[in-house]
């Protein structure tokens, strides 16, 4: 979909057309910083770096500054223009997808506190395969949610709304492989656990991937696919 067929392009005031596609871009940036903190935050993890585990959990504070920056300015743009339509959709994905967006920021830095403790605890490299699986299929989810967005791609979205039920499925087999590994070596306990909840936070992230890819679908095509289940 381009964004002149929904008439997000097609204004009379030149001005409000240049606020849009500020607003999107604003919006973008942060999906690139998010995107950056999470890929930080699983390198923290797989290399036991807790320098680096430290600064991504303080770096959480610019995601916020971002959020409050971008809903104010679409706050702005509704009161200023009255948007309607497509226009009104857009702004109303921004909104939903930046709050996305600081959850999954908020979801990194706890993965990254993880790295912190596993540094200190000591590390158990036959489970970070499965963890760095998860990542790997998680930062996709996240990076293909945002270029869906920026080029209006409902199809696109839709994939997305799909391998995050592989990314479900692969969670609950890597949690019964880490309650194996702890019954069988009751030592490992505290080390399994703080793997155990990184990768929930993982699949977290997966889930806010999926709804940036909900709000594309309902921006192009005005539907809510939010409770469809998907063959």
């Amino acid at each position: 979909m381009s964004s002149q067929a929904e008439g997000h392009s097609l204004h009379i005031s030149q001005q409000f057309n240049v606020e849009l596609e500020e607003v999107k871009g604003h919006m973008m940036e942060m999906g690139g910083v998010v995107e950056k903190q999470l890929a930080d935050a699983l390198e923290s993890v797989v290399t036991s770096n807790s320098n680096l585990g430290l600064k991504v959990s303080r770096d959480d504070d610019e995601i916020d500054s971002l959020e409050m920056q971008i809903d104010e300015e679409c706050s702005l743009i509704i009161a200023r223009r009255q948007p309607a339509a497509s226009d009104l959709r857009l702004v109303l994905a921004i909104i939903k997808t930046i709050r996305d967006l600081e959850r999954i920021g908020d979801e990194s830095s706890k993965i990254a506190k993880m790295a912190v403790k596993l540094s200190e605890e000591g590390e158990i490299p036959s489970l970070f395969v499965e963890f760095k699986n998860i990542g790997a299929k998680v930062q996709r989810m996240v990076s293909m949610s945002l270029n869906a967005f920026a080029r209006f791609d409902a199809e696109a979205a839709l994939e997305i709304t799909k391998a995050d039920l592989e990314v479900d499925m692969e969670y609950r087999s890597a949690m019964s492989s880490m309650i194996t590994y702890m019954t069988e070596d009751p030592r490992s306990i505290t080390r399994v656990l703080n793997i155990l909840w990184a990768l929930r936070a993982l699949e977290r992230i997966g889930d806010h991937a999926k709804n940036i890819a909900e709000h594309v679908v309902y921006l192009v095509q005005g539907k809510d696919v939010r409770h469809e289940k998907l063959e």
